[in-house]
Parts: C-alpha cells; sequence; structure tokens
C-alpha cells in the first residue's frame, strides 16, 4: 500500500503538532516515475532492515542517526573541467563487529536505478549513470567525503531492474580509473533474497561480495 499526504492532514501536523509541510506538491502532481523509484528505495531499505534484525552483530543506522553535516556535495572531475553534484537516494550505515571485537562503522550511499536513465553519454552536460559514477570516484579520491561528511570510508549500493542492466552498469564502471571496488550492483531479485549474504556484484572485476565484504 502507498499513502500520500492529504491537505487536511498537512493543516493537522502543521497547526497541531507544529510539524512543517511543502505544501505545494500535492498527491495529483506525483507521476509513476518518481513513484516506482520512491518505491524501489522503501522495498531495499526494508530489505536491508529485515536482515539486520535477525542478526546478532550488525546493525542498521539511518541518516536521522548519523548527525551528518550534508547529504549533497559537488565535487570537480578535473580531467572534464566539470563540477558534478552527488545527491544519493538514501544514507545508511551499517555497524558491525569485527575479527578483533571492535565496533566499526561502513557507510552506503545508495542509489536506486529504475533503468530510466542512459548508462553512457557522450559527455558529462547531460544526466547518465557514469556520470554519478564519476563523482563518487571523485569523492573518493579528493577525499570529500572525509572532509565535508567527516566519514571514512563508504561504498556505493546500487539496486537496478534487472540483470541485463548490471551488466551495462558493470561496463560503466570498469570505464572508471580507479576506485572499482567502492561498488556494488545488484538488480530487483536482491529483494527476495538475504541482503547481507555475499549476492552483490563488485565492481572490481565483477567479484561476488557481501555489503561488508
Amino acid at each position: 500500500m502507498v499513502y500520500g499526504l492529504g491537505k487536511k492532514g498537512g493543516k493537522l501536523l502543521e497547526n497541531d503538532l507544529g510539524i512543517a509541510t511543502s505544501g505545494g506538491e500535492t498527491n495529483h502532481d506525483i507521476g509513476q516515475i518518481f513513484l516506482e523509484h520512491a518505491l524501489l528505495v522503501s522495498d531495499v531499505m526494508v530489505s536491508i532492515e529485515l536482515a539486520c534484525r535477525k542478526s546478532d552483530s550488525i546493525t542498521l543506522l539511518y541518516e536521522d542517526q548519523l548527525a551528518l553535516p550534508q547529504f549533497q556535495w559537488r565535487v570537480k572531475i578535473p580531467d572534464q573541467g566539470v563540477t558534478l553534484g552527488v545527491v544519493p537516494d538514501r544514507i545508511f550505515v551499517l555497524e558491525y563487529t569485527n575479527d578483533a571485537g571492535e565496533r566499526q562503522r561502513v557507510y552506503f550511499f545508495l542509489e536506486a536505478d529504475r533503468g530510466t536513465m542512459p548508462v553512457v553519454r557522450s559527455g558529462l552536460a547531460q544526466t547518465s549513470f557514469y556520470r554519478k559514477l564519476l563523482a563518487y570516484e571523485a569523492t573518493w579520491m579528493q577525499k570529500v567525503h572525509q572532509r565535508k561528511l567527516g566519514i571514512h570510508r563508504f561504498r556505493v549500493l546500487t539496486v537496478t531492474t534487472n540483470a541485463k542492466r548490471v551488466t551495462s552498469l558493470l561496463e560503466a564502471c570498469s570505464r572508471l580509473k580507479r576506485g572499482h571496488g567502492l561498488f556494488l550492483f545488484a538488480d530487483q531479485s536482491v529483494l527476495e533474497k538475504d541482503p547481507l549474504s555475499n549476492i552483490w556484484q563488485c565492481g572490481k572485476a565483477a567479484k561476488i561480495s557481501t555489503l561488508l565484504g
């Protein structure tokens, strides 16, 4: 089931509870593409949360628990002479105990790909998934995540529509100069499995990996 906040509900939140709502957008303004994308993001996070609830050693932390200074940033692509914006669909953390008994954190930037965006284009002026990959690669190489977000380690988790699309995204990832190991890919069938298991295709030589591998 999918629920939307109506005008009366928005007024109730604002007047009685002091919670501000956008007010400018109605449920009728939400298109099919936006809705399907939002549902995929939710489905991925529900799958991961349920898996973490069953684990004795892995804890899921959401954005509002992380106290990050910002959830979006800009990064320069030096050899292309452009600056790209980075806005992950969701940021979350998996906190776990390593072999030494120490608690460790891995930050994840989620990209829910419905296959509506071209994988590669001739330049970076237009949107493409390869442009996203370049921006994340530059974030890692220039240590933007350390300077602006204050985090030490991150991975980019991409869930897409089907296995063919995964292959196309892996091919785009192989064009990067460095940082292939940052990226993990899977299609929607991962939602029917244990997302903490060894089912993710890594951008580094298409190895199979776990989220914490």
